[in-house]
Formats: C-alpha cells, sequence, structure tokens
C-alpha cells in the first residue's frame, strides 16, 4: 500500500494566528476529533474538539500552544504503524509530514480502515477461529504448522488480546475442514475460544454428559 496516495491535502490546517472561534467553526463543520495546528508551514502539534470547546473563543491558538498533541505520521509510514497510532491517540485524523517535519496533510481512519477491509484477512472467504494459550508457550510458527499439516492455509493472524499472560490469537483460514484444525489446536494445547457448528469435540462432550446424567438419574 502507497499510504501517500490516501494524504488528504485539500483542508487547510490552523495556524498559531487562528483564533479559537475558527478553530471551533471548523469543528462545527468536520467531524474530526483533532485538528492540526502549523507555522510557517511547520506542524505544531493537534488541537483536540474536546480542548477548543473550553478556550476562550477570542484568542489566538498561540495562547493554548502548550496544550497540542504531537502525534503524527511520515508519508510513507507503514499502513499497521499508521492504524496502530489512530488507537494510541484515539484520533480519527493522523497529520503527515515530511522528513523535514513540512506538514503536508492527513490520514482519515475512515480511508485506513477502507484498505484494511480489501486486505485477504477480511475480503477472502474463509474461518475466522480464536485460541488462546500462556504468553510464554504458542509461537506464530506452531500455529501456522497446525494449519497447513490440515491442508489449510492462513489469510492472517494477529494477538487479539494479552491478559493475565495469557495470549489470544485470531486467525483467518482459508476453506477447510475446520474440525480437524480445531482438534489439532487442542492436541496442541490450545484454549479454542470461538464456537463452531463442525466443532465435534463439543458435541460429543454434550452427548456423554446427557448419557451421564440419565444414568445417574436411574
Amino acid at each position: 500500500m502507497k499510504t501517500n496516495l490516501y494524504i488528504v491535502r485539500e483542508i487547510e490546517p490552523l495556524t498559531t494566528d487562528s483564533t479559537v472561534k475558527e478553530a471551533q467553526i471548523h469543528f462545527n463543520e468536520l467531524t474530526y476529533t483533532h485538528f492540526p495546528i502549523v507555522k510557517d508551514g511547520v506542524y505544531l502539534g493537534c488541537v483536540s474538539e474536546a480542548d477548543i470547546r473550553c478556550y476562550e473563543s477570542d484568542k489566538k491558538l498561540s495562547e493554548y500552544q502548550y496544550a497540542l498533541e504531537h502525534f503524527f505520521a511520515r508519508e510513507n509510514d507503514n499502513w499497521l504503524d499508521i492504524l496502530e497510532s489512530f488507537a494510541q491517540n484515539q484520533s480519527n485524523i493522523i497529520p503527515v509530514l515530511d522528513d523535514d517535519n513540512k506538514y503536508l496533510g492527513f490520514f482519515e481512519l475512515s480511508d485506513i480502515m477502507n484498505f484494511f477491509n480489501d486486505t485477504p484477512f477480511l475480503s477472502e472467504p474463509g474461518n475466522v477461529l480464536i485460541v488462546e494459550k500462556g504468553a510464554m508457550d504458542y509461537s506464530f510458527s506452531e500455529i501456522a504448522q497446525i494449519v497447513e499439516s490440515n491442508n489449510a492455509k492462513i489469510l492472517g493472524l494477529f494477538i487479539s488480546k494479552l491478559e493475565y499472560d495469557v495470549a489470544e490469537i485470531t486467525v483467518k483460514i482459508s476453506d477447510a475442514d475446520i474440525n480437524n484444525i480445531v482438534q489439532t489446536f487442542r492436541r496442541y494445547s490450545y484454549n479454542i475460544v470461538s464456537k463452531h457448528q463442525e466443532d465435534t469435540f463439543l458435541e460429543n462432550l454434550k452427548e456423554r454428559s446427557k448419557y451421564l446424567d440419565k444414568y445417574l438419574n436411574m
């Protein structure tokens, strides 16, 4: 992905000479959580919508420069790094700078998410399997081996949760016999978090449980 193709350049940033009132009007007209501030074309930081509502409307933004947030991306950053920056800064725009910190424009969260929607992880048909194992015990190579040993291919995987030394891994798998894959994960001591209709192991446990209850109640 050439991320620089997604830079929004049409909307001019605010400057330190802009008034708070002007900034408030920008936020009223747009749906952004933040807006970039520049001085002589050099990026200084972002003012947040939450902050701008508390400022005195007749003052210039230069008087509130101390409160600016300083997150940004470079024009050729990897899209995953950009997506991470969106999450870390709880923003729906990320200012884009060149190597001299000159302001170029900004990325919109919706554009980056649309690219993610086009990746095989979301666009290709397949099964989503969620497994968990001790954070020190799992490995991506082992997960790949389990999937590929069952004649399937991994379309994507990521750590979806890391809590109490337990890692939850979400795996997108090409169409295959999901039941065999699930059973193989269990043999490698992975707990299966997601539910699958083809998971005969759980159905067998239920049948045995019913039989045991019937036997004990005779």
